[in-house]
């Protein structure tokens, strides 16, 4: 394909490894506060999964303000369940993010963040990411080895028609899953039905 451009990651956006563990002292599970994406809340989708977030205090806000999340950012996970990321939607603004997650924040004028979010999450770009991993207890990520990572990227109207294309993917995907859930859940009311009749009374 022409027009195709390797260039290192830390070139593409700005990269920011989420705050120290101090400064989130009243992460807490309950229902008040200011939402914070730790890994548990990311989906293998790529997205946030809201039933599975924790908060911190609304006082806390402005000593965790250079860690707030706008829409277009992605967040990565370092540690743990390497690789896996989210791309971040206008109703996620101004929330944080946790210790274990690194934010990206590309350059609109050279990637379209769906696109770098769908490089990132390709199997040749997870491969290089957990290939990097710190070897330890738990594997780990840094913000030098992603700003290292070499993305392809191919013309700006290029990366428009793959979106574009793997969005109606996405769509078919998700329309799937929600067949797939309502059977499940039908399912033991047809066996019950169908078992009428048969089993004694």
């Amino acid at each position: 394909m022409t027009g195709e451009k390797p260039i290192p990651l830390a070139e593409l956006g700005e990269i920011t490894a989420g705050p120290s563990g101090s400064l989130l002292e009243g992460l807490h599970d309950g229902p008040d506060g200011i939402p914070v994406v730790t890994p548990p809340s990311i989906t293998s989708r790529h997205t946030v999964d809201t039933r599975k977030l924790r908060r911190v205090p609304v006082g806390d806000a402005e000593k965790l303000a250079r860690f707030a999340v706008q829409e277009g950012d992605i967040l990565v996970v370092r540690q743990g369940s390497l690789g896996r990321l989210a791309l971040i939607g206008a109703q996620h603004d101004l929330w944080f993010y946790g210790s274990s997650c690194v934010r990206i924040r590309p350059r609109p004028e050279l990637i379209f963040p769906a696109y770098l979010a769908s490089y990132l999450s390709s199997s040749p770009a997870q491969a290089e990411l957990v290939g990097q991993a710190l070897r330890g207890t738990v594997p780990s990520l840094n913000s030098a080895m992603l700003r290292e990572l070499v993305v392809i990227v191919p013309s700006m109207d290029r990366q428009l028609a793959i979106v574009d294309v793997l969005a109606d993917i996405d769509e078919e995907v998700r329309i799937l899953h929600e067949m797939s859930d309502r059977l499940q859940a039908l399912r033991p009311a047809i066996f019950a039905e169908m078992l009428k009749g048969v089993m004694p009374a």
